[in-house]
């Protein structure tokens, strides 16, 4: 916008210059033939023929370029150029310049049709005849001008915008590197790569990389007071209900089964809540990151020799590259539990599949699928909500806590993810597993 402003004020003072030198060059071509029809002044002799004051264009019919001596006040035409060829200028009556004052000047049609400029100005000789002298050139020359200069001034600005556009393009992406490298390793932290912010930023930038490595810094403190006051916590707490337990089993009584019940659900739910508490301080580290098929092939050869009597078929299908943004020990209890679930209830197979899965919506995050299926009984839709509870256990023919499914209900909720059962296509139980992916 500036550029087009600076152009169209560039043109128009330009406009102004070169009207300005028009109209002087007409003024010279009057005063030359003011100066050629006074020479030869004398009392009742007819005025003298001014030839073409030095502008061959005056002698050339209709070229545009037309001079005319009018008495005034009749404004009978007394002389005129050659190149009016015999038609006459429409110029306003040689009166109204006396209301104007001596000089006049405009703009008028041609006999051609074109647009002339002219000048004009009353002369009074010396026996008192008055005159009105008047000399006319082409305007379209200066139209003509004024428009070539124009596109010139719209060429060279345009190159130089263009410049200008080009250099601040430049200037960005140069003066942004360093931002560049500062998300580069702000990606590098988050995916595990490294623990902090490291090489070297302009002064712009230096302080706010120095920032964010304090604050990285302040989170692993966090955690690690958190994970000491989990500990402290623990122990506090578990040496005084071991002593109750102990006392309320050397006792043989009801009261005393009563404490030793009520002091072993306590020992379990603080045993949860500070797994839980443990898992949320570990879950707000940063650039915690694990390798997904690594740990579910760990897991599923624990698995085979645990159920090794059962002679279990265990069919592994592991997406290459998926990465689960949480802790290792995490994934393998979460997985591990659909599992060992799958295995106790399978007739002969266990299936194990991870995949990635893009976010389903703009601005999202990927996730991993992983999904167990067994062949074995199932379990009624109407079942499957208590199956997640704390504690609940459907069949006690099977061994069991009753704590596997709301172990990794919990874990996965703790990392923004889900547990859903359903029908597997062999006809048994299927757990898809979602977790934020990296």
């Amino acid at each position: 916008m500036a550029l087009v402003i600076a152009g169209v004020i560039l043109v128009a003072l330009y406009r102004q210059s070169v009207e300005r030198s028009f109209d002087e060059r007409l003024d010279v071509y009057l005063k030359s033939l003011v100066a050629a029809l006074v020479s030869g002044d004398a009392e009742g002799a007819p005025m003298s023929e001014p030839g073409t004051l030095g502008e061959p264009r005056f002698a050339l019919p209709l070229s545009g370029w037309y001079w005319v001596v009018r008495a005034d006040p009749d404004g009978a035409t007394e002389l005129a150029s050659p190149s009016l060829a015999g038609d006459v200028l429409d110029l306003p009556a040689a009166s109204e310049l006396e209301r104007t004052g001596v000089v006049a000047r405009g703009g008028i049609t041609g006999p051609d049709g074109e647009a002339l400029r002219y000048v004009e100005r009353l002369i009074t000789l010396s026996d008192g005849r008055r005159f009105s002298v008047s000399v006319a050139g082409n305007a379209s020359e200066v139209s003509a001008d004024v428009a070539t200069f124009g596109t010139r001034v719209a060429l060279t600005l345009a190159v130089f915008g263009l410049g200008l556009v080009l250099a601040t393009v430049l200037q960005v992406r140069i003066g942004l590197k360093p931002l560049e490298r500062l998300r580069t390793a702000l990606h590098q932290i988050r995916t595990g790569e490294t623990g902090r912010l490291e090489g070297l930023f302009p002064r712009e930038i230096a302080p706010l990389a120095d920032e964010l490595n304090a604050v990285i810094e302040q989170n692993r403190e966090v955690v690690e007071r958190a994970r000491t006051h989990v500990g402290n916590l623990a122990h506090a707490l578990k040496t005084p209900l071991s002593v109750i337990l102990n006392e309320a089993r050397g006792r043989d009584d009801a009261f005393s089964d009563k404490v030793a019940e009520q002091a072993g659900l306590m020992q379990g739910q603080i045993a949860h809540h500070l797994d839980r508490a443990s898992i949320a301080a570990q879950r707000r580290m940063i650039g915690v990151i694990t390798d997904v098929g690594p740990a579910l092939d760990g897991l599923v050869r624990v698995m085979r020799r645990i159920h090794e009597e059962k002679g279990l078929v265990f069919e592994v299908a592991t997406q290459p590259g998926l990465r689960f943004r949480g802790e290792r020990q995490d994934l393998e209890e979460m997985v591990g539990n659909l599992l060992d679930n799958a295995c106790k209830w399978a007739a002969g197979t266990v299936r194990l599949r991870a995949v990635g899965e893009a976010p389903a919506q703009a601005g999202g995050r990927p996730t991993v699928v992983v999904t167990v299926e067994d062949d074995g009984p199932g379990l009624p839709p109407e079942k499957r909500a208590d199956a997640v509870k704390r504690g609940r256990r459907l069949d006690e023919s099977v061994p069991g806590s009753g704590l596997g499914l709301a172990i990794v209900t919990d874990l996965a909720a703790i990392y923004g993810g889900s547990l859903e059962l359903g029908d597997a296509p062999g006809g048994g139980l299927s757990a898809v597993l979602r977790l934020p992916a990296l």
